[in-house]
């Protein structure tokens, strides 16, 4: 799809904004709440800021390839289209399938559900209150959405800076005030199983660089501006993830971090007590809103190009006249969402999806081959070691994948039938709005 033949969207997003939506994107409930995780996981400190270490590599490797990806294609849909245009509308579907049945829309209700725990806690609302709260965030975020780019844009800004200030807020308690332990020392001796297994978590906690991509059309001088935010927020996230570790360990050490359900909140409460925790349980609550903003800006574009494909409702294609916002295909993901919220069933959802989701990330990198074969080498910003880049980015999925496979069958098997369930919903679509 041209530009051209999509004139709706508006250029309103600049270097900054789209910079907020990468670390928005990336930083949400997950480094407040799952380095105990990869501490479990783990055979010594050092080995859990390897861990974090090699994952913000590899998370940077990926956002290099999405950085060419989105210079060479600086449109709405991100890897929608690069897939459309690379395997064909079936491959490209399957993804789109995956990502508004499960990925997107789970992980909205999954997030929705964790912000409306802690916004109860910190307000003092009973805890029966949480689904109903969880349901009233995405419809009201998807509600700013309807007002445009710019409107969504202004709340992730707002979440991503305080965020960042809660990131900010316990490393500096964690190094400067508790020192309770001394700092832990980073010798690694390690086996290859261990580091693959307290890996998973850190590569989930990393993930979501791509959905600046889904912006793509709304950013302002997009071959640039697009590498720019992606390599500046991915740096941001990756340093705010490995001083946050290393505070952990600071206070609690390994074995303490291990056996924490919550290391941010048992860090701020040592140093602050129940007020310290009371501020950490606020962070959490706009860190995960503002991640909840993020995934229901970017879902609801690569929905809107789909509908405008003729492989999702037609209706979702529909552009808002004066706030050029996919506003229909915001209300079906918003409404589907709150769905998953009241079933309960989206962290089952989660799961199945995961190796959709891993497939889908590096089969929409591998695009970069096809980009670099039929349109060669020269674009406004280039991924660096190419092919290597690339091939390692997929290497390291497959091992993710295989290792998720080998951890949970079940839940692969199911993963991989909802993808092929796509298959016959697609031919379904592309009967329904066959040209008559």
């Amino acid at each position: 799809m041209s530009e051209s033949s999509n004139p709706g969207y508006a250029r309103r997003l600049g270097v900054l904004d789209a910079t907020m939506v990468v670390v928005g994107g990336i930083i949400g409930a997950g480094i407040f709440l799952n380095p105990a995780v990869v501490a479990q996981r783990s055979e010594s400190p050092g080995m859990i800021m390897l861990a974090w270490s090699l994952g913000g590599v590899f998370a940077l490797a990926g956002a290099f390839i999405y950085a060419e990806l989105g210079a060479r294609r600086p449109q709405a849909g991100g890897g929608y289209v690069y897939l459309r245009e690379s395997y064909g509308p079936l491959i490209a579907f399957l993804f789109g399938w995956i990502m508004l049945l499960v990925n997107y829309s789970g992980s909205i209700a999954a997030v929705a559900v964790t912000f409306a725990s802690y916004a109860c806690q910190v307000t003092g609302l009973p805890l029966s209150l949480i689904k109903p709260v969880a349901i009233g965030a995405i419809f009201l975020l998807a509600g700013i959405n309807f007002f445009g780019i710019r409107a969504g844009a202004l709340v992730q800004n707002l979440a991503t800076i305080l965020k960042l200030v809660a990131v900010i807020a316990v490393v500096v308690v964690g190094l400067a005030f508790s020192g309770i332990a001394p700092p832990p020392t980073v010798g690694v001796a390690t086996t290859t199983s261990s580091l693959g297994s307290a890996m998973l978590p850190v590569l989930f906690a990393y993930s979501g660089w791509f959905y600046i991509n889904n912006i793509a059309g709304e950013i302002r001088e997009p071959q640039r501006n697009i590498p720019r935010a992606l390599v500046l927020g991915m740096l941001t996230c990756t340093a705010c993830y490995l001083l946050a570790n290393y505070a952990y360990l600071h206070v609690l050490g390994q074995a303490g971090l291990a056996a924490s359900t919550a290391p941010a909140a048992e860090l701020m409460q040592r140093a602050f007590g129940s007020t310290g925790s009371l501020l950490i349980g606020a962070g959490i609550a706009i860190s995960t809103f503002g991640f909840c903003n993020i995934a229901i800006l970017g879902g609801s574009r690569m929905f809107q190009v789909m509908g405008a494909d003729g492989v999702f409702f037609r209706a979702t294609a529909h552009l808002h006249p004066t706030y050029r916002s996919p506003d229909v295909a915001l209300a079906v993901l918003a409404l589907w969402s709150a769905l998953l919220v009241l079933s309960g069933s989206y962290g089952q959802l989660l799961d199945y999806a995961t190796i959709g989701d891993w497939i889908g990330s590096a089969m929409v990198a591998a695009t970069l081959f096809y980009y670099r074969r039929h349109e060669g080498a020269e674009t406004v910003f280039r991924a660096p070691l190419h092919p290597l880049l690339p091939l390692a980015f997929i290497a390291a999925v497959a091992f993710v994948v295989i290792s998720s496979a080998i951890a949970q069958p079940r839940e692969t098997l199911i993963g991989l039938g909802i993808i092929v369930l796509g298959v016959p919903a697609y031919y379904l679509w592309r009967f329904v709005y066959r040209p008559r």
